[in-house]
């Protein structure tokens, strides 16, 4: 509730005049059945007079109650959008401080249905707490009061009649309850589902799976029914058994009043206004009820988003580390790393330097932890013992912006944002000219394709980039990492999907223009980092190997193994 809080501040002003609109609402709703009561009296006195009066003030009073009820409306839509989008806001800043470990304890899936599902069942809370939650406690109290004053003598069926309806609701409401619980995690595994399969179709298609991939998501479609339909059955046999009870105490009332007329005449105009707020009653304590299961599920969406609020990013930055001008230096120190959950490092006692301006190929089998030491580097993630340099500087000690303006990281898996190809680079440089552009292009070797189109770098990207081939989508990373003249340039096997003789200009490329800017190359492929000045041999997470091509060849085994294999198969070109 805390968050909630903190984000209704801003729209205090609002809730206020919404709760004073329930208010009005609900006096409104109390005191028409005591003016129809005099109504009644007027009617049988034959009091024409106080008939159009009273007549009067009950159609002023309707209106007054439409008008507040409009009001309250306004308002609360106002106070549940305004916190919503809030919400939506906060939670995806707070996302974009998260580590690369912070994303994986989630997932992408569950994380965006925690931005828009469960935002909205709390949309939801706040407007039925504005409009019907605030206004039940009222409408019950007022009207249990009211029906004790109208119809004294009946005070035993007003009293018996509450009893028996929280009794039942509370059997009702307490099955209801860990449905919705279930729910929410059904939601996030149908998200997933479908997400997967449509970002996979091709896989799927490929392989033939698309009855698979049916059958698993109609399993979890058909749960998520299932579900919802126990849910319904409830509210089924929930709402009957209420009423039941509300006509039983009508029933006795009337039964008891016509008995009693004779002595107690008064009754008779009173019998109107005493039902009308045992209905009050009935539907304060069933429709509060509703509300109230409505809203536990609001909770568990508030604990869901609560839960994004609270988690502290793996990797944070000291504020008040100054800018700096930071140099190509890269220092492993003694650094071993273990991903979160697991019991064997992926790095164990990594130590080496790299200076400004050299080119550094890592190679190893898969598995082996090259790209978890490249990411190292770029501090995606901290090493869990040992310390990381660049330029000198232990990155803990670092400003978030020099590490960003010093260090480039291109992945093996292009991905680029919908939009236009300029946005795309701009992200590596976000003040690039249209002349940085085209250097980029070019050395990623970009430009024979980007200049061929009418409106160039302002060539749309549509989602998931589908308008660009694997290779095209990689030579464009490879420039959005260039663009900005990083002092440390990391590529992750990010010439994979290109030709060689492409594969080849891009890293004749990157030798002319980007000279003095540290190159890590991590290769599947010996062929790709044969020319570097150093190339580093992982193996089960240890540095096996350090040394040129030919010095390898002679004293690293593993990397000899390596080399004779892809020769083999025609890999060393």
């Amino acid at each position: 509730m805390q968050i909630l809080k903190e984000h209704a501040k801003p729209y205090r002003r609002e809730i206020f005049f919404s709760i004073l609109a329930v208010m009005v609402m609900a006096g409104a709703s109390l005191w028409q059945p005591r003016l129809l009561q005099q109504v009644m009296k007027a009617i049988i006195a034959d009091n024409q007079h106080q008939v159009l009066t009273n007549g009067i003030a009950l159609i002023t009073l309707a209106v007054i109650g439409l008008i507040a009820g409009v009001i309250n409306t306004i308002f609360a839509a106002k106070v549940s959008q305004g916190i919503a989008a809030d919400l939506r806001a906060n939670q995806y800043r707070k996302i974009q401080s998260f580590s690369y470990g912070n994303i994986e304890k989630f997932s992408a899936g569950n994380l965006v249905v925690r931005m828009t599902n469960d935002v909205n069942q709390i949309q939801q809370l706040v407007m039925m707490f504005l409009q019907t939650l605030t206004r039940i406690p009222i409408l019950f109290v007022g009207a249990f009061i009211l029906a004790l004053i109208t119809l004294p003598r009946l005070w035993w069926i007003v009293i018996l009649m509450v009893i028996l309806i929280v009794l039942s609701s509370q059997v009702v409401f307490k099955q209801m309850g860990k449905y919705f619980a279930k729910i929410q995690k059904l939601i996030d595994q149908t998200n997933t589902l479908a997400k997967e399969s449509l970002q996979g179709v091709r896989v799927v298609k490929s392989f033939n799976q698309e009855e698979n991939e049916t059958a698993r998501f109609t399993a979890n479609s058909d749960e998520l029914a299932r579900v919802n339909t126990t849910i319904g059955y409830l509210f089924s046999t929930m709402i009957p058994m209420f009423m039941l009870i509300s006509y039983v105490a009508i029933g006795a009332s009337v039964w008891f009043v016509g008995h009693g007329v004779v002595a107690h005449p008064d009754d008779l105009a009173a019998i109107t206004s005493f039902i009308s707020y045992l209905m009050q009653i009935f539907f304060a304590i069933m429709i509060g009820g509703m509300m109230s299961t409505f809203a536990s599920r609001g909770f568990v969406s508030l604990g869901r988003i609560k839960a994004v609020f609270e988690t502290t990013p793996d990797v944070t930055y000291a504020p008040d580390a100054p800018e700096v001008d930071l140099s190509g230096d890269v220092t492993f120190n003694q650094v071993s790393f273990t991903y979160p959950g697991d019991t064997q490092p992926a790095l164990a006692d990594i130590s080496f330097q790299i200076k400004a301006g050299e080119m550094i190929g890592i190679v190893g089998a898969t598995g082996s932890g090259k790209t978890t030491l490249a990411q190292l580097i770029p501090r995606l993630y901290d090493p869990t013992t040992g310390d990381v340099l660049v330029g000198g500087v232990n990155l803990k000690k670092i400003n978030e912006q020099s590490l960003r303006q010093a260090v480039a990281f291109v992945l093996q898996r292009a991905i680029l944002f919908s939009g236009k190809i300029s946005d795309n680079l701009r992200q590596g440089k976000s003040d690039a000219t249209l002349a940085d552009f085209q250097r980029a292009a070019d050395i990623a070797q970009a430009a024979e394709f980007v200049n061929r189109y009418e409106d160039g770098f302002d060539h749309l990207v549509e989602e998931r980039s589908a308008n660009f081939s694997g290779g095209q989508k990689q030579r464009l990373s490879i420039a959005r990492g260039v663009v900005g003249a990083p002092k440390i340039l990391i590529l992750d096997d990010s010439t994979s999907a290109l030709d060689a003789r492409s594969e080849k200009r891009v890293q004749e490329a990157l030798d002319q223009e980007l000279a003095g800017t540290t190159k890590i190359v991590i290769a599947e492929k010996i062929s790709s980092v044969l020319h570097a000045d150093r190339i580093f041999v992982l193996d089960e997470g240890r540095l096996v190997g350090v040394g040129p091509h030919h010095e390898l060849l002679a004293t690293s085994p593993i990397y000899r193994e390596i080399y004779e294999t892809q020769k083999a198969k025609g890999g060393d070109n």
